[in-house]
């Protein structure tokens, strides 16, 4: 009798799972949504820091005490503002004295052309003189040799003759000494004019030493290279500053806008990179904890890999117009690569994972489920390409599934908004 019993158990449990099959079982209720084929980007996720645009070490040109400061730690500065005064008495006195001394030396410009002048009058005056007395000694001669013939006729005496023939040879002398008058002078006049060249090159000289005490004095001042954001102060007003002291600049200004963001991705990306970056510029959007997503455009692709991890260095540009980034900020990086089309994708949550794989439960036309193993791609804002498996326009399960065997008969108890709205999926590849 117990093992009558016993067999009549076991028969009874056999036959619930079969009358559940055959469809005597009610309908299990499950929500589904329709796989659909659109066109998908492709992305790249990974991590990245923000970067300041640039970042300037402002610091002094000029050694002196720090009058004033004309900012606040952690303020936004334009390029020009004036950030430092440093006293400008000491270089303010230089100037004066360079000045002056430029003074002094158009004065002595002055001076050696007026010397120059004279000279050249001399030399003037000297070829003149030489031109007279030319003029007489030719007189004086022709006047020896009419005497000579009278002498030789017997018309005059010969003392009258040698008188004639003296005064013709110092007229010459006269000339002789006229003409090494006349270089004289031309000598004169060359040094005059090396004079003047002196001078001028002294006018050249203290107009550069007033050049020079300007542009010191002008260091005195301390303006903003670029727009940005100034961090703390280094020196305080009246502290005395060094000229290029490279151990404590004054001030360091970072330029926020734009900013970078500096991220890494696998080498195994680099050819897809290169490919998709001839076709136009990449669009790189950054989020943050609880920020909105900023978007920008690749600038950078290192040009070498990193052989330590086997990455390469990229860097995007933002404009930060709402100084969303701050430099030092970790974010979340997304590059899209491309767009993808014709890729089938449903909800997230209708791929399921079983001992032999992923499957989601694919719902037929008789409100029987089918369990189909599936090749899911990456999945991005709720939806998950199916690379295998699925047909666009099948319908799967979304919800319920735990409650599901293959061949269950379902009932439809609402839709997902994730399978039946228009949004768009996005297929991403993983940076890291």
């Amino acid at each position: 009798m117990l093992g009558l019993t016993c067999l009549s158990a076991c028969a009874a449990s056999d036959a619930q799972p079969n009358s559940a099959k055959s469809g005597g079982a009610r309908p299990v209720p499950v929500v589904m949504a329709t796989a659909t084929q659109k066109t998908v980007p492709v992305f790249v996720q990974t991590t990245g820091t923000v970067q300041a645009y640039s970042t300037v070490s402002v610091k002094s040109q000029i050694a002196g005490q720090l009058m004033e400061v004309n900012f606040k730690e952690g303020q936004e500065v334009q390029k020009g503002d004036l950030l430092f005064t440093i006293d400008p008495r000491p270089l303010q006195a230089s100037l004066q004295e360079a000045m002056a001394n430029r003074a002094k030396a158009i004065a002595q410009v002055s001076q050696a052309e007026a010397d120059l002048a004279q000279a050249e009058a001399q030399v003037n005056q000297a070829r003149a003189n030489v031109t007279k007395e030319s003029a007489q000694a030719s007189n004086n001669n022709v006047q020896a040799r009419r005497y000579d013939s009278l002498q030789a006729e017997g018309a005059v005496s010969r003392e009258q003759a040698d008188q004639f023939r003296t005064s013709a040879a110092a007229q010459s002398a006269v000339v002789a000494a006229n003409q090494s008058s006349v270089q004289n002078t031309i000598a004169a006049v060359d040094s005059a004019q090396a004079n003047v060249q002196s001078a001028q090159a002294t006018v050249s000289a203290a107009d550069a030493a007033v050049d020079s005490a300007q542009l010191q004095l002008s260091y005195s001042a301390i303006y903003s290279p670029v727009d940005g954001r100034t961090g703390s102060l280094k020196v305080n007003q009246g502290n005395l500053v060094q000229a290029n002291d490279n151990t404590n600049p004054l001030v360091v200004i970072s330029q926020i806008r734009p900013i970078y963001v500096g991220f890494s991705v696998p080498q195994r990306l680099l050819p897809d990179l290169k490919k998709y970056q001839a076709q136009g510029r990449l669009k790189v959007d950054v989020t943050s904890a609880k920020s909105a997503p900023v978007q920008g455009e690749l600038e950078f692709v290192d040009s070498a890999v990193d052989t330590t991890t086997g990455t390469i260095q990229l860097k995007a540009t933002f404009s930060n117009a709402g100084n969303q980034l701050t430099p030092g900020q970790f974010v979340n990086v997304r590059l899209k690569l491309t767009d993808e089309s014709n890729a089938i994708v449903v909800p997230t949550q209708a791929v399921q994972t079983g001992q032999k794989g992923q499957f989601v439960y694919v719902v037929k036309t008789d409100k029987t489920v089918e369990l189909r193993p599936v090749t899911p791609g990456v999945a991005v804002d709720s939806q998950t390409v199916i690379q295998q498996g699925l047909k666009p326009g099948e319908r799967v399960v979304t919800d319920g599934q735990f409650n599901l065997v293959p061949g269950a008969t379902v009932q439809e108890s609402g839709q997902s908004g994730a399978g039946q709205s228009g949004a768009g999926a996005e297929k991403s590849k993983q940076g890291g």
